[in-house]
């Protein structure tokens, strides 16, 4: 069994292998070999959020292609209903139940969220610009294929986020609980985890430039480690990653 004591007595030569991944001067499994660029990590640009005098939702159910402007919907059982390619601008979702709602190919742009929740919620190849997120409990929601920019994503857990091939440019995850999150084939820049739990990621075959992993507490890693270059980790990170990088990669460590 690994402990931290045993993968301290890594030899420095395994953790030289190791540091080179995480900090992108080698990628392993036949991966494009680059220079480590040396000066540190691009922090992300936060959304600005500045919403209007709001009127209220009218109700009477989302609608495909719908356009919403300016209006706040509090409380709101969306539950079900279908919005797939509609736009909200301007708006804010507070206490909202999204269970099942289809927003597929929406836009939600310059617009907060606050208190929703919900299990399925579909926003596959939706777009979120300027967007924050708060306090949402959020089941199994479909972003894949996604477009996420500049959105702060703080408080509350989200199971089951399936991100799988979206783009993430320039977002924030801050004192929010991810469980088994998949990053599958995503393209990750300029992305934060700040005072964050991530729990199993998913990270295979997505692509990572300037993605700020030192905040999360746990790190955990299912599956995609040799896809950390353009990431990086503190060195208690490190330690805890050692084992499952050398049982990865074969080294035999001995104490």
């Amino acid at each position: 069994m690994y402990d931290r004591t045993t993968a301290r007595n890594v030899t420095s030569l395994e953790c030289a292998q190791v540091r080179s991944v995480v900090s992108g001067a080698v990628q392993h499994g036949g991966m494009a070999r680059r220079a480590a660029a040396g000066k540190g990590v691009k922090g992300a640009r936060r959304p600005e959020v500045r919403l209007p005098v709001l009127e209220p939702y009218g109700g009477g159910g989302l609608e495909p292609d719908g356009d919403y402007d300016g209006l706040e919907f509090r409380e709101a059982d969306l539950s079900g209903q279908d919005g797939s390619g509609a736009r909200f601008m301007d708006c804010a979702l507070t206490g909202c139940a999204l269970d099942e709602t289809r927003l597929r190919h929406a836009r939600v742009l310059d617009s907060a969220l606050t208190g929703v929740r919900g299990v399925g919620a579909d926003l596959a190849e939706a777009t979120l610009r300027d967007v924050e997120l708060t306090d949402a409990r959020l089941g199994g929601p479909q972003l894949h294929g996604a477009v996420l920019e500049r959105v702060l994503i703080r408080g509350g857990k989200i199971d089951y986020l399936n991100l799988r091939t979206a783009r993430l440019r320039d977002v924030v995850f801050e004192s929010c609980v991810l469980v088994e999150p998949d990053f599958g084939g995503a393209r990750l820049e300029r992305v934060e985890f700040v005072d964050c739990a991530l729990k199993g990621a998913d990270l295979r075959a997505a692509t990572l430039t300037d993605v700020d992993l030192r905040g999360a507490a746990p790190l955990e890693i299912s599956r995609g480690l040799d896809r950390l270059s353009g990431a990086v980790i503190s060195t208690a990170q490190l330690l805890d990653l050692a084992p499952v990088l050398a049982a990865q990669w074969g080294i035999r460590v001995e104490g």
